[in-house]
């Protein structure tokens, strides 16, 4: 877990960002509403946000989301750490966000926004109240990014800036990847690169010689399974929190082994 320095106007403050990164077919259920339905997706909310820029390559990667490095990832600095409020104790991992400057002619640079991945969790600080320093404290509404984010939206000096936001859709290069690890029986599979609505509502995992086995969220979007599936290839049934469904199969062949990622279909957007 590391500490990144969050840069502010007019004096320093700091807060404290847990780190806590074939043969297939695919399914859509066509019952749920789309994204452009939903209000959050079509409004504007405001928020604040703040930046931070890592003292050691080591800071860049990670989050509590647990995508691991997040360049190799292919997240690169397009990321964000969200507030408490936001965060939905890590169930709003990967979903996509555009936020553009308001408000401050100073500081904003018009006419831009850009577009992050939610990859991490900024804690909060109860040392400091809400709106005296403890940003991420709710019941506010903060955005934590990389610098080369920020930079494109206002200038670095602004600190503590106010910033509107909305949900979009994510849309990614590839299909869905499933990152495997474990041990003996116990299977965790990282779920990345999430198109769509990008965040995971629930993982469905099936061997040759298994029927479809639910799995638990361990944290963040690492989902685990207590089975023995090793010498079957293994198939993937994802459902997005919108309710749309996709199933890889076969994604992973016969003699597939911990640590190695595979990619399987991806959702329409």
């Amino acid at each position: 877990m590391s500490p990144f320095a969050v840069a502010a106007a007019p004096f320093t403050l700091s807060i404290l960002l847990t780190l806590v990164s074939s043969h297939y077919s695919s399914s859509s259920s066509d019952s749920p509403p789309s994204l452009q339905a939903s209000p959050e997706f079509a409004e504007w909310r405001s928020a604040r946000a703040t930046y931070y820029a890592a003292a050691d390559p080591r800071d860049a990667v990670g989050g509590a989301c647990g995508y691991g490095d997040l360049v190799k990832g292919g997240y690169g600095m397009a990321t964000v750490g969200l507030s408490e409020t936001l965060f939905e104790r890590g169930q709003i991992c990967g979903a996509c966000f555009e936020l553009r400057c308001v408000d401050d002619n100073r500081w904003c640079i018009p006419g831009t926004s850009i577009i992050v991945t939610a990859t991490n969790f900024c804690a909060p600080n109860y040392g400091f109240t809400s709106d005296g320093g403890g940003h991420c404290n709710p019941p506010n509404k903060h955005f934590v990014l990389p610098i080369e984010a920020f930079e494109k939206i206002a200038i670095w000096k602004a600190g503590n800036m106010p910033v509107q936001y909305r949900r979009i859709k994510c849309r990614k290069e590839g299909g869905i990847r499933f990152t495997v690890t474990g041990s003996g029986i116990f299977i965790s599979v990282l779920i990345s690169n999430v198109a769509g609505h990008g965040d995971v509502l629930a993982v469905k995992v099936k061997g040759s010689r298994t029927g479809w086995l639910s799995m638990g969220r361990n944290w963040g979007q690492n989902w685990h399974v207590n089975a023995l599936l090793q010498n079957q290839p293994l198939s993937f049934e994802v459902t997005s929190n919108d309710g749309k469904t996709v199933t890889s199969y076969n994604v992973a062949p016969k003699d597939w082994t911990f640590g190695q990622t595979f990619e399987g279909k991806q959702f329409e957007t």
